[in-house]
């Protein structure tokens, strides 16, 4: 099978991430990673489609430069998390009683969301649906991996349906249309992101899901290998750099540096990193402002527990709170603080682990895309390499090797140069002339200077020549001891 690319590009709040991998098969090469802050994103969802285009823009032409190609045809992109609710939709079929198939089974899913009555279908669109159980005539709630291959006269399925806002999802449309790039797929991000961090097992058990993003955070049950219940609450890492940014009074991009630098939550269980003190300086690198380690831990620590009460309040909403025996796993960009799995394991009771891309792919001189803030990246690339008829780009040409001058050639030899009956010309100092374009501003370019070859003789020969220049030294000295001496002998008479 021949190999082919996918480009994702993450949509989020307070960075842009702009993802190239290659795939062979079933192999997944990540060749090209790259966040850039963005502009415009407000809880995950595009508002201001103008501000988007300008850092996407740079961003699109830097990729295309580092992988030498000539453009990024079309890309796969997250649809928004926040403003999101999920309602509950049915689907039947009447059968002829032969075995069920896949085939079946998606086109009744597809049913159902062509079914599905959106009160306000001028503002609101279908992001996706999850089916949850399946039933025949004689069997009830089976999971979909069961149902296929039964026979039967009736096939029933019940399923989640989200449902967002139409705007975000046009916005998206005006960006790529007018960066001329094509949308290949719209991802609702909850369900890519979870294939990329959660294990078979935690989602057979139970688990949930918390993706802190910078705009929004977001919440997804999952039993039974089934996403079971999706929502979202608008605060995230951006609403802890504000509370810092207005607490200290400072920018918000230094804001955003401190916190990556030393944000931590539980500041009475710092140990040496609650005894520093951060020193700011102005743009003139005059000290202004001192801020304590530890202080800034209690900053994040109130907006963190804001946020958790409120991710844990959306558990319990559920449903599902007393079935998950694996516990809370969480992920996105905010989850790198310092302590936080083990405050919300403090607040909450449940086992806590942050959640990174599982190793479902490789990549090389890619830093970052095995840290928590590229999982809806690597999310939108997995489920997108199941259609083989995808290709975003064109194969990258390999990186032209560079030509060595012959300023750069070793001990400054100047490199041959040829003749040739079809290329005739007059060879003076090694640089070749055109005889019909000679004295018309066309001069022998100088070459490098030639080392002088140093005569070589043979061991024998070297011996003679130092005894001959001995000898010519001893003639000299005992010619000039012999007139030394009469002069001496002149003098005593």
């Amino acid at each position: 099978m021949e190999e082919r690319y996918i480009a994702s590009i993450d949509l989020g709040s307070s960075k842009l991430a702009l993802t190239v991998a290659r795939i062979d098969g079933e192999n997944v090469q990540v060749i090209y990673y790259k966040e850039t802050p963005s502009d415009g994103i407000y809880y995950s969802y595009v508002r201001n489609p103008k501000k988007v285009e300008v850092p996407l823009k740079e961003a699109i032409k830097e990729a295309e430069t580092e992988l030498n190609i000539k453009k990024i045809r079309q890309v796969v992109v997250n649809l928004p998390r926040y403003y999101v609710y999920q309602e509950t939709a049915n689907g039947k079929i009447e059968r002829d009683g032969d075995c069920i198939t896949q085939e079946e089974v998606d086109s009744l899913k597809e049913m159902a969301l062509n079914s599905y009555p959106i009160t306000d279908d001028k503002n609101e669109v279908l992001y996706g649906a999850v089916a949850q159980s399946f039933s025949t005539e004689d069997c009830f709630q089976q999971v979909e991996g069961d149902i296929v291959g039964m026979v039967s006269n009736l096939l029933e399925g019940n399923f989640k349906v989200f449902i967002g806002r139409k705007r975000p999802t046009e916005n998206i449309d005006v960006v790529m249309n007018d960066l001329d790039v094509a949308i290949a797929r719209k991802y609702f991000l909850p369900e890519v992101t979870a294939r990329a961090v959660l294990g078979t097992e935690e989602m057979e058990n139970g688990v949930a899901l918390i993706d802190f993003g910078a705009g929004a955070t977001s919440v997804s049950v999952y039993k039974g290998k089934i996403m079971r219940y999706y929502s979202a609450i608008p605060f995230g890492g951006k609403a802890i750099t504000n509370d810092i940014r207005s607490e200290c009074g400072i920018s918000e991009s230094l804001a955003e540096n401190i916190k990556l630098a030393y944000g931590a939550c539980m500041p009475d269980k710092l140990v040496t990193l609650g005894e520093k003190i951060i020193q700011i300086h102005d743009e003139h690198g005059v000290p202004y402002k001192q801020l304590p380690v530890k202080y800034l831990s209690e900053i994040i620590t109130a907006r963190a527990a804001e946020i958790v009460n409120a991710a844990l309040y959306l558990i319990q909403e559920s449903g599902f709170a007393d079935d998950l025996r694996n516990g809370i796993v969480i992920t996105g960009g905010g989850a790198n603080l310092t302590n936080l799995a083990n405050f919300i394991k403090e607040l909450s009771g449940y086992n806590v682990r942050t959640g990174y891309p599982r190793h479902l792919f490789s990549a090389t001189g890619c830093p970052g895309i095995y840290d928590t803030g590229a999982v809806s990246s690597i999310g939108m690339i997995l489920a997108a390499k199941g259609d083989p008829h995808l290709n975003c780009l064109d194969k990258p040409k390999p990186k032209p090797v560079p030509v060595e001058t012959p300023a750069d050639s070793a001990e400054g030899e100047a490199e041959p140069v040829e003749t040739s009956p079809e290329n005739p010309g007059d060879v003076t100092d090694g640089t070749l002339i055109d005889p019909e374009k000679f004295g018309e501003e066309q001069q022998p370019k100088k070459q490098p200077r030639q080392p002088k070859e140093r005569k070589k003789w043979p061991i024998w020969t070297k011996i003679n020549k130092i005894g001959e220049s001995v000898g010519k030294i001893g003639e000299t000295v005992g010619e000039k001891l012999f007139t030394l001496t009469e002069d001496i002998n002149n003098e005593s008479v």
